[in-house]
């Protein structure tokens, strides 16, 4: 994992990302040290929708709010969720790769085909039934993004575990009596952590977009509670005279996204010997 993180370090674009990250979460997690106003209040009505200035830099929104307060609100907000999210997804998709590649046989049919019926569902329309049935909160949603997110790890560390267990130092340590337990627990799941930790960076910015998609249509994060969607949403309609409301958290989305798209390409390129 050293070799790993040393050559992250060392290419450009995986460092420009961790800079970007590192200054988004820093302004996120700091938000209410930073700004003056709380996100839900309403300063009047004599500031409704105006464009950036001295005292508000982001300008407010159609009701009066501060719109740093509720781009760096709903930033924690994203972050939180799609962390949580990954944890889940990584979490579940592993133990299922562990289980499937190596027990084999009628264990792995059962479960790669019910990841590939699961992949064949569209997620959006999947997310959006499960939401309109479950409790509109953060917790129901971070569980769905979570429970939905788990297919392509599992692919991936059924992969890996398939090459893994045929080498001589996974025979050698069934040999030696170590229960299948035992074996997947200090010699396979060390072996797959690398390409997990990639997926699960890259996973981060694509959960982002999801949830700041259902929040934009009224699925997501419920108002008045701050969140990049919603405040997209908000705004939408007001792009010729109120350009500011929509596009910073829009702007906020971009850079989240390009940022641990960066991250894992250089993990990529970091666990990928073959690049070296």
């Amino acid at each position: 994992m050293k070799a790993i993180l040393i050559r992250l370090l060392m290419g450009r674009r995986s460092r420009f990302g961790l800079a970007l990250i590192a200054c988004l979460v820093f302004a996120a997690v700091l938000s209410p040290l930073i700004v003056e106003y709380s996100p839900t209040e309403q300063l009047g009505l004599a500031l409704q929708s105006q464009p950036p200035s001295a005292a508000h830099p982001l300008g407010t929104d159609l009701v009066s709010r501060d719109l740093l307060s509720r781009v760096l609100s709903g930033m924690r907000l994203s972050l939180t969720i799609a962390l949580l999210s990954v944890f889940i997804s990584v979490t579940v998709g592993t133990g299922v790769g562990l289980t499937a590649g190596y027990l084999g046989g009628v264990v792995d049919i059962c479960l790669m085909r019910t990841v590939d019926a699961a992949l064949a569902v569209p997620r959006v329309l999947l997310l959006l039934v499960v939401l309109i049935i479950l409790p509109p909160t953060v917790l129901s949603l971070v569980a769905v993004l979570g429970l939905t997110s788990w297919f392509g790890t599992s692919r991936v560390v059924r992969a890996e575990v398939l090459s893994i267990k045929q080498r001589e130092f996974v025979v050698a340590a069934s040999a030696l009596g170590l229960s299948r337990f035992q074996t997947v627990l200090k010699h396979l799941l060390p072996n797959v952590i690398a390409p997990v930790i990639v997926t699960a960076t890259l996973g981060m910015g694509h959960i982002i977009l999801i949830e700041a998609g259902l929040s934009f249509l009224g699925a997501g994060v419920q108002p008045p509670t701050a969140s990049l969607g919603g405040i997209i949403s908000d705004g939408v309609y007001r792009l010729d005279d109120a350009w500011w409301i929509s596009t910073f958290p829009g702007l906020a989305i971009l850079f989240i996204v390009v940022g641990f798209s960066l991250i894992g390409d250089g993990l990529r390129d970091a666990v990928d010997t073959r690049t070296q």
